[in-house]
């Protein structure tokens, strides 16, 4: 590990591995996080989290929505009435979607 004054960081020699991609682990002090990003393509790719366990699972099962208030309390009520929590109307919902 070797700390770059200029980024405010520190650069980890080590490679992430996954699906034959590979991608850079930095530990950012400023933000008491780790990122990096996929390396050997055009676009550019980048993660973040708080953990290099966070970083090796891709998809954890949550993130955050920002709905309008007026959606919000329509889907609550929905969840009310149908004895659902709320999550688990927007499960189903995007479940349907996407047809997971």
């Amino acid at each position: 590990m070797k700390w770059d004054s200029k980024k405010g960081w520190f650069v980890m020699s080590n490679l992430l591995s996954y699906k034959n991609y590979n991608g850079t682990v930095e530990y950012s002090k400023e933000d008491s996080c780790l990122f990096g990003k996929v390396i050997g393509i055009k676009s550019l790719l980048s993660y973040e989290g708080d953990s290099v366990k966070e970083l090796e699972q891709p998809y954890k099962g949550t993130f955050n929505v920002r709905i309008s208030p007026e959606l919000h309390r329509n889907i609550a009520v929905y969840a009310i009435e149908h004895g659902k929590s709320l999550n688990a109307v927007v499960e189903e919902a995007i479940g349907n979607m996407v047809g997971a």
